[in-house]
């Protein structure tokens, strides 16, 4: 069933964004990089975004990222999973459905909701 997007759609409906923050030297990014990517057929819905927080890091500061790979989920502009993960293709699968459960728990720091909205708006 299609779904089209309106500026009033409610969060739980929104597309949901999967950001990957990495660096480029990060020999851990370089391998968790194709597991990100192919992903990726399993939500078609979803936008999935890799960052390197060097290359653009007018985009994620003041956004701290001290350990590889910090994931970024969010619900239309709402994150709901921001943090460091193993890089796994099954723990990075589990963690976006339970993200994208209507009952999910929103992030609540402030440089992280400007982050989601900043990724969603490029």
């Amino acid at each position: 069933m299609p779904h089209a997007s309106a500026p009033s759609e409610t969060t739980s409906s929104a597309p949901l964004l999967v950001a990957c923050l990495c660096a480029q030297w990060c020999g851990t990014c370089t391998e968790y990089q194709p597991l990100f990517a192919q992903l990726q057929a399993d939500f078609p819905g979803a936008r999935f975004v890799w960052v390197d927080i060097e290359d653009e890091a007018d985009l994620v500061d003041p956004v701290e990222v001290e350990n590889f790979p910090t994931i970024l989920i969010a619900q239309g502009t709402q994150p709901r999973f921001f943090g460091t993960v193993m890089p796994h293709l099954e723990t990075l699968r589990r963690l976006i459905q339970s993200s994208s459960a209507p009952d999910a728990r929103a992030v609540q720091a402030p440089e992280v909701l400007a982050l989601a909205q900043r990724l969603r708006a490029r």
